[in-house]
């Protein structure tokens, strides 16, 4: 089999879901639209997190790193898809895909730690309220933040880095949204059986066990929110927790149907359409889940909006 020289051609052909749409005009629309909304949305609440003195507390100093993670993941992603698509030239260079890929999984595998400690976060809140400010001071939470961006990095260099010594068959075509680990692995001239086990095994190690911390921390919640003895207590530690779930449901569920199930129960196809599904939609929903049930940042957006439009 022949090869071509991916450092020195024009690279990779990126055939996302735009190419594979009957109708991609519309489906380009909805995409803009949803970065957007993304862009919009987690820009402004982070944006009320940081200026609004009354949110700089733990949990919204978690919250604010989520929105930077969501802006900065689908960023790296929708624009070049929607140039792509409306200049006909799906191209991206060798190096263009190297980092992309490594920001992608940077970012992913820091949201991914990141969801756990906002679990551990909501546990020590309800469950040790006294000990709260003692757990959750300022410089752990900080550790939080660094461990996640750190760690996730670390493994992000290590993956783009073995991924693209591979030799490349002369299709240059990735049959994906972007540039990442399964899709381009498929493309490779080489046997690629042992280096799949183990982005499987990190897979589901970097998925599996930080879910098993929110999970867990999720249980002990629910048993003494169960205990509660003021109904509004109850109420507004159920509001908060349930925002929180439905945004790790989203992210877990995409993440690990990609990277924990095996490829021989999804095809690229399936790929495709999840890959909008946990770059794009999950980052747009994401500030709208916790700023539309939650009143402290929707009192923070109107304080501050009054504040930019109507000056003293």
């Amino acid at each position: 089999m022949e090869f071509w020289n991916s450092t020195l051609e024009s690279g990779f052909i990126l055939v996302g879901i735009l190419d594979d749409s009957g109708s991609p005009e519309l489906l380009c629309a909805t995409i803009t639209t949803l970065y957007t909304l993304a862009f919009t949305s987690n820009g402004l609440l982070l944006l009320v997190i940081t200026m609004d003195a009354r949110l700089h507390v733990p949990m919204y100093l978690l919250l604010g790193q989520l929105s930077l993670m969501d802006l900065l993941l689908t960023s790296v992603i929708t624009p070049k898809a929607i140039m792509n698509f409306l200049l006909k030239d799906n191209t991206i260079s060798f190096g263009g895909c190297a980092f992309q890929m490594f920001l992608e999984l940077a970012l992913g595998g820091a949201e991914d730690l990141l969801l756990a400690f906002m679990a551990y976060d909501r546990y020590v809140a309800i469950c040790h309220p006294l000990n709260y400010m003692t757990f959750m001071r300022p410089s752990v939470c900080w550790f939080m933040v660094a461990t996640s961006w750190i760690l996730a990095s670390l493994m992000a260099l290590v993956f783009t880095i073995y991924t693209m010594q591979y030799p490349f068959c002369k299709s240059r075509d990735i049959r994906h949204l972007f540039c990442e680990i399964p899709p381009l692995l498929k493309l490779a001239c080489a046997d690629t059986s042992t280096y799949e086990l183990m982005v499987y095994l990190t897979g589901v190690s970097v998925l599996i066990l930080p879910l098993a911390v929110i999970l867990a921390s999720y249980v002990r919640i629910l048993f003494t929110v169960l205990y509660m003895p003021s109904r509004e207590g109850r109420k507004k530690a159920l509001v908060t927790c349930s925002s929180h779930l439905i945004v790790v449901g989203m992210w877990y569920g995409g993440a690990s149907f990609m990277y924990v199930l095996p490829s021989q129960f999804h095809s690229p196809e399936q790929d495709n359409v999840l890959s909008v599904f946990y770059t794009i939609v999950t980052p747009a929903l994401n500030p709208l889940i916790y700023s539309l049930r939650n009143k402290e940042v929707t009192g923070a957006l109107r304080r501050n909006l009054r504040k930019w439009l109507l000056p003293t």
